[in-house]
């Protein structure tokens, strides 16, 4: 109602008098904004893509969180550096009598890929090696994401230049924690992860993680598995991950392959197999898409050559600031998990509407990404093409609106409970949030509405 009767208040507006052309209405989002009373900031910019001036703006220059509308800048930094063609190959190497896997970073390599790999290997007649070992070094090597977020996110695993289902691993439960299972799990081929345990303990954390020998263990809270259940838990080990699932399928086409060790140094050898990633530019529309930080943070690795996180960062900021737009951001990350990170609307506005659109980054965002939460709205007059980004009480949108006027906005809308942010972050669904954010979203839709 709120929307309905703020929108007939604008077209009640009085009209031309005694022949005078009418003003052109300033649609402007202030009062809607305040009317909202959404606790926290609302800070949020719009331009139009023929203007420099911004077109409606309120706390335009607030630095605040991005969340994963970082992603969006992360694909352009990456467009430019890599180019939409590049791909990434995972290979098998034959370098005397050993046998080595050697990931080259591709962030969508999966079980299923691996078993057309081992297919592949086993088809050229090849014996079995003495060795086996992975090489993840085409990436640095990164133990998580995020620290400070809860280890057993899935979204915030290990890093390395071998990964394998997005550095996860699937782990199902009957009830009362009995026949836990951990599996590579994929479309076609889910082969158990041997490399990795669970077991349920009486514990007060929900997971508990420790490394045991080469192994990795998770403690599961037998509390939390009254029900037969499943979920996804990150991986620490990759190249172990992928080395034990790999000889897995080698196994099941008839080639014996030792345990897997993991090496630093890649030997010169004879590719028998390999694997492309997709093109870069269907990776990038996937990670904006699916918002998965494991690729925003492997590709910004890729475009930058940088040895951590915190460096590749750095590039990419310093690649913002030869755009000009360097002092509207700061960065720490590629994917928008870390607290660090820092984004202005008007400087994210400029940036869509400038780098963006010559990059033809509203090709890659979404449609109407807030009818996944909040359903189609059937009154919606504008076509949306944004990226969402949240976080425990930070919730954001930006990208482009294609305005029932023919025209086109670039366009940020930023909103943060700061407060509430810093005391809940890295947990899980904490009292309160989920709340907050669907009003949140519901005041970015209405404010788009005022905008189209």
């Amino acid at each position: 109602m709120r929307r309905r009767a703020l929108l007939a208040g604008l077209a009640a507006l009085p009209t031309a008098s005694w022949g005078r052309p009418p003003p052109k209405p300033a649609f402007s989002a202030g009062p809607l904004v305040r009317a909202a009373g959404l606790p926290g900031v609302v800070a949020y910019a719009r331009l139009d893509a023929d203007g420099e001036v911004l077109a409606d703006a309120a706390l335009a220059a607030a630095p605040m969180m991005p969340a994963s509308t970082l992603k969006a800048v992360t694909a352009l930094y990456a467009l430019d550096r890599l180019g939409p063609d590049r791909r990434f190959m995972t290979r098998v190497i034959r370098a005397g009598d050993m046998l080595v896997l050697a990931g080259g970073g591709d962030p969508l390599l999966s079980t299923d890929d691996l078993a057309r790999l081992a297919a592949d290997l086993a088809a050229t007649g090849q014996p079995a090696p003495a060795r086996f070992a992975v090489w993840g070094g085409a990436l640095p090597q990164i133990p998580e994401i995020a620290p400070g977020q809860a280890d057993h996110l899935a979204y915030n695993p290990a890093l390395s230049g071998m990964i394998l289902n997005f550095n996860r691993v699937h782990l199902g439960w009957r009830q009362g924690g009995t026949q836990m299972s951990l599996e590579a799990r994929a479309a076609s081929h889910s082969p158990r992860a041997y490399t990795i345990t669970a077991a349920p303990a009486d514990q007060p954390d929900l997971f508990a993680w420790r490394q045991d020998g080469p192994r990795e263990s998770w403690a599961v809270a037998r509390s939390a598995m009254a029900r037969p259940g499943s979920r996804w838990l990150p991986v620490r080990k990759p190249e172990l991950y992928a080395g034990d699932v790999f000889q897995t399928l080698c196994r099941a086409k008839g080639l014996i392959l030792p345990a897997p060790s993991v090496i630093r140094d890649l030997s010169m050898g004879e590719t028998l197999a390999s694997h492309a990633s997709p093109p870069l530019e269907q990776i990038l529309r996937g990670m904006l898409h699916f918002s998965t930080n494991l690729t925003a943070e492997v590709v910004g690795l890729h475009a930058s050559g940088a040895g951590d996180l915190a460096a590749s960062a750095r590039a990419m900021q310093d690649w913002l600031t030869a755009q000009g737009q360097g002092r509207d951001f700061t960065l720490a990350d590629h994917s928008g998990l870390s607290p660090e990170s820092r984004v202005t609307a008007e400087g994210m506005a400029h940036l869509l509407a400038g780098p963006g659109l010559a990059a033809g980054l509203p090709g890659l965002l979404k449609n109407n990404p807030l009818d996944e939460d909040l359903g189609r709205d059937p009154a919606q007059a504008a076509r949306i093409r944004a990226k969402t980004g949240t976080l425990n009480f930070v919730s954001n949108l930006a990208g482009y609106l294609d305005r029932a006027d023919g025209r086109q906005s670039a366009f940020a809308i930023l909103t943060a409970d700061p407060a509430r942010q810093a005391a809940t972050a890295g947990q899980e669904r904490p009292p309160g949030v989920l709340v907050w954010t669907r009003d949140a979203k519901r005041l970015q839709r209405d404010v788009l509405a005022i905008w189209s």
